[in-house]
């Protein structure tokens, strides 16, 4: 009855919009989706259906039916996504002349980890000097293994290229991530197997062998996470047993344990016996930020001298190098270093700018794009073929669909002048489609629009409601932005929902405490009212520090709290010492934005620095 239902309402449908039905059907395979390559014949969407039905049963295609669908759609996201599966599957049966076929087709761009790998894998069968080195490279600094490389380490392992300091450096990295039985596996190639007593209790280690040296400092890298003193004491106690490479290894993994737990004393004392060829890209990071929050500004100067190049030169670290030359008075290297950096529109772009006396409103002039262009970009086959997907999510409310909306629209903009990108942006807000016309708009290297950059819709209502608590509009917006780029029915991994990204108990809570009866979290009124009315609560609980409310409504109220300093401490300090990565780049983001939607608004210029302020002693 239910399937005589359907089909009848399909009957009175426009054909259009039948298609679209037919399209949501065949998602779940069977004959819907046999349905759906017949019916999607000749439309914008043809090549949905087939590429469904061809990716479901790849193990079983042949070669021949999968060149098919790349010639038939070519320069297609899909086409792409296609062609990295097959050659996935390809390295998996070893098929390594068919391989080397489509990974060169591929472009870099779509080139992931493990297709990668299996690259360098056919390339060390062939003997290739480079590919030794590539997989050598990632040996020793890869912490994941996808099948690819998995498969490129077991080559390398039963190659015989590898001598047993490069085994142990790899099981050292294994059992620093919690990998124990591939750490034991490649331990055996090295003729001192790792036993599961010696895992298992670490601290009752025979110390005479490689082996057992290593336990030693798992045991110390194990007891730091928790207690670095602890680590320390028992490192020390084990000091005269173990080499010095050994030691300034642990001193460094105890640095690193003790600066995020904000314990900075202690942290630079572990720092400063560790050895720094053995420091990953992190524990740099974290050196320099201990000396941030103990106000050290020649360790800043040193470790950002000689932390590795590709961290040196980021906008970050430039930056604090920057402040950290200029407190010593070398102001004229001091401006050099913020020049570098003072172009970018983030938060360390925006801080540059300051130091150099120049500030937001002197971005360049907004660029229009013209009528014609916007018809243009609408019309490229990959952007109308996103804006029919994001439709069909949108009214049959299937984010899968989106999803393919945004890989189609992504696809559309690699390589576009910034003309073009800007043309984009302005079809994606005329379509609602607000995060693909942002991510549009945030690509542009000279043209810019900051209207569309920093784009500020449901505005009468988030005004309201700003106004009402007494908050920034700009800093409201700020954070919207980065929490769900106006898609009202976003839902994060962990389950929050709409605009403000409310978790279902938040939600309930404040809903309880303003009087509002049954309500729908993803309506945009009601997420706004309830978002803001949130974040007003944090903002009066935090000594109404904005930075400190930031980080509450990313990271919750007491986590925010644990990061103070017994001292006041510089706004920008207190975001980038924050230990949670995503917490980190949500407060510099937000801030940021806030910076960029104050001009926006017409309103008064207030700075970043001045935004960050400073946030009190706990």
């Amino acid at each position: 009855m239910r399937k005589l239902l359907y089909l009848a309402c399909l009957a009175t449908l426009p054909a259009w919009a039948a298609l679209d039905a037919d399209l949501v059907a065949a998602r779940s395979g069977g004959p819907a989706l046999t349905q759906a390559v017949d019916s999607a014949q000749g439309s914008l969407l043809e090549s949905y259906p087939r590429y469904w039905a061809l990716a479901r049963n790849l193990d079983q295609a042949g070669s021949a039916e999968v060149q098919a669908f790349l010639q038939r759609y070519p320069d297609s996201v899909l086409a792409e996504r296609l062609r990295l599966d097959w050659a996935k599957r390809l390295a998996r049966s070893e098929s390594w002349a068919e391989f080397a076929v489509e990974y060169a087709r591929l472009p870099a761009v779509a080139r992931d980890e493990d297709v990668q790998c299996s690259d360098t894998l056919r390339r060390l069968r062939q003997g290739d000097g480079d590919a030794v080195s590539e997989a050598r490279a990632r040996w020793l600094s890869q912490r994941s293994s996808p099948a690819g490389c998995s498969a490129l380490f077991d080559a390398l392992a039963a190659s015989g290229k590898l001598n047993d300091a490069e085994l142990w450096k790899r099981v050292r990295l294994l059992l620093s991530v919690g990998s124990v039985n591939s750490a034991r596996a490649i331990s055996q190639l090295a003729g001192q197997p790792l036993s599961a007593a010696q895992v298992n209790s670490p601290g009752t280690a025979d110390l005479s062998s490689v082996a057992g040296r290593e336990s030693a400092l798992l045991a110390i890298q194990r007891q730091a996470k928790n207690d670095p003193n602890g680590a320390a004491q028992l490192l020390n106690s084990l000091a005269s047993r173990l080499p010095k490479t050994d030691q300034g290894y642990a001193w460094g993994q105890i640095g690193l344990a003790a600066a995020k737990r904000m314990d900075m004393w202690n942290a630079l004392s572990a720092y400063a016996k560790a050895d720094p060829r053995q420091l990953s890209d992190e524990q740099w990071e974290w050196w320099a930020r201990a000396a941030l929050r103990q106000n050290q500004w020649d360790t800043v100067a040193q470790v950002t001298a000689d932390m590795p190049d590709t961290l040196r030169n980021l906008p970050s670290w430039t930056y604090w190098q920057g402040r950290a030359l200029k407190q010593r008075g070398k102001t004229t290297d001091a401006n050099s270093r913020f020049a570098r950096i003072s172009t970018l529109n983030s938060f360390y772009g925006l801080l540059a700018r300051e130091e150099l006396g120049t500030s937001v409103g002197e971005t360049p002039a907004r660029y229009t794009p013209s009528e014609r262009e916007i018809s243009s970009m609408r019309q490229t086959p990959s952007v109308a073929r996103a804006l029919a997907l994001f439709d069909i999510g949108q009214r049959f409310a299937r984010p899968e669909f989106r999803e393919d909306a945004k890989r189609e629209w992504r696809f559309a903009m690699r390589n576009q002048p910034d003309e073009n990108l800007l043309a984009a942006a302005e079809v994606g807000r005329q379509a609602g489609f607000y995060d693909m016309a942002i991510y549009s708009a945030d690509r542009t290297a000279s043209l810019h629009d900051f209207s569309l950059r920093y784009l500020s819709p449901y505005r009468d209502i988030t005004q309201r409601y700003a106004r009402q608590l007494n908050l920034d509009e700009a800093w409201v917006y700020g954070l919207i932005r980065q929490e769900s780029r106006f898609v009202h029915i976003a839902r994060s991994g962990v389950g929050a929902s709409g605009l403000m990204q409310l978790m279902p108990a938040t939600a309930k809570w404040v809903a309880n405490k303003i009087g509002l009866g049954s309500f729908s979290v993803n309506d945009i009124g009601t997420n706004i009212q309830l978002g803001t009315w949130y974040l007003r609560h944090v903002f009066d609980g935090l000594d109404d520090n904005a930075v400190m409310a930031t980080a509450a409504y990313n990271a919750g109220p007491g986590r925010a709290r644990a990061w103070q300093s017994g001292e006041p401490l510089e706004g920008a300090i207190y975001a980038e010492t924050i230990p949670f990565t995503e917490t980190r780049d949500y407060v510099q983001k937000v801030m940021a934005n806030a910076v960029h939607y104050t001009a926006n608004f017409g309103g008064s210029a207030l700075r970043l620095k001045e935004r960050m302020g400073w946030i009190p002693a706990r």
